[in-house]
């Protein structure tokens, strides 16, 4: 009889079992992931055609590794929306402490790359830590902020979010990555802002900010002290029409590029600033000045048109996330991923400074593409488990 009674039972706990990773799936944002697998796609297709001639004999060298990196990236997306993020929230100095060991590894296993340490050769694939670190830190930083979320509008919670933020921006600056190191900058600035700090805490520490950064460009050299290293400091106050031939030289072929593509594009072999060199590092920083020149305003809008896609679902991830965490990290990622493109973009047309932030899904690199894919992935487990919350009772 015992045996009898707990069969119904037995099947029913099976049936929900069955039926939650249905559940989750009918949960996705649906047209987030097909507008990152449109990226992924339309990307490869870039980079198909900017980097058709940089390697003779194999035209689709940079391609194939692009493509093994999506996969890569495409695994490391369903793991981030399967794993709970209330893990990272719960576990944040856990977290916290993975994002600075992603930072110091480059220190002991990195090789020397131009006169830069930050990219670790795993041998299919260079894994640059600090991409990864990303997305971390911002896991990490929220996870600090929400703990003490009676307490984000005093300035001693706030200077000790900066506080704990500064490590990671000061080690991957000594890389040295000045870009990479302004992304987190701005991902930690998104991260006080949608915990709810003050509008005026914010205006107040965006003030320090330009104080801070009108200091190490002009003030401190001016006293003898330099802080960034000259070229950095070049490439900040950069003025097209300083240098052409020298520190300036990228930034004028990079115009030039842009400015020739006119509405449709020269096509992949007429575009002559990127086929014969005379654009370097046409397939990382300047990706995008290679793109408007061979497929034109179309070809670039329908890149920024994506990009608008995504940044669109994502903020509507915060609107649905369950709780304050989840909404908390999905407006920091999602604020760090509009400031790449918006730098990177702006730098090719001479309205920003030249920072070398890789153009998301398009830029050559395996590690940019693996932490964009594990961004949407944790953008998906925040939604898929928000609507979840909306639907039951807590």
């Amino acid at each position: 009889m015992i045996g009898l009674a707990e069969r119904p039972r037995t099947r029913h706990v099976s049936r929900r079992a069955e039926a939650a990773p249905i559940a989750f799936l009918r949960r996705l944002d649906w047209v987030l992931l097909a507008a990152a697998f449109a990226l992924i796609g339309y990307g490869l297709w870039v980079i198909s055609g900017i980097t058709r001639f940089d390697v003779p004999g194999d035209e689709s060298y940079y391609v194939v590794r692009q493509g093994i990196a999506a996969g890569i990236g495409i695994a490391c997306l369903v793991a981030a929306a399967v794993l709970p993020i209330d893990l990272a929230r719960r576990h944040w100095q856990l977290v916290y402490g993975v994002t600075l060991a992603l930072m110091i590894v480059v220190f002991v296993a990195a090789e020397t790359i131009r006169g830069s340490k930050r990219w670790i050769d795993l041998g299919f694939i260079q894994f640059q830590p600090s991409e990864l670190g990303k997305v971390v830190f911002v896991l990490a930083i929220a996870g600090f902020l929400v703990e003490r979320v009676g307490r984000v509008t005093r300035w001693r919670t706030v200077f000790s979010a900066i506080g704990l933020g500064t490590p990671p921006i000061l080690l991957v600056f000594l890389q040295p990555d000045l870009g990479t190191a302004l992304v987190y900058g701005a991902a930690l600035f998104a991260v006080l802002l949608f915990v709810g700090v003050r509008w005026r805490q914010l205006i107040t520490l965006l003030a320090i900010g330009v104080i801070a950064i009108a200091s190490v460009l002009w003030l401190l050299p001016g006293a003898g002290i330099q802080v960034l290293k000259p070229y950095q400091a070049a490439r900040l106050t950069l003025d097209p029409g300083a240098d052409p031939s020298g520190i300036t030289y990228n930034l004028n072929q990079s115009i030039t590029a842009v400015g020739s593509g006119g509405l449709t594009g020269r096509g992949v072999v007429e575009a002559s600033q990127t086929r014969l060199d005379y654009l370097p590092e046409h397939a990382t920083d300047f990706a995008f000045a290679s793109l408007a020149e061979q497929r034109g305003f179309v070809g670039s809008a329908i890149l920024l048109l994506l990009y608008l896609l995504v940044v669109w679902r994502g903020l509507r991830v915060v609107t649905v996330a369950g709780d304050l965490y989840g909404a908390v990290v999905a407006g920091g990622l999602v604020f760090a991923f509009l400031f790449q493109i918006f730098v990177n973009v702006g730098m090719t047309m001479g309205v920003a400074p030249v920072t070398g932030i890789p153009l998301p899904f398009v830029t050559v690199g395996g590690s940019s593409m693996v932490a964009n894919l594990v961004l949407i992935g944790v953008l998906q487990g925040i939604h898929a488990r928000g609507e979840l919350a909306g639907r039951q009772p807590l």
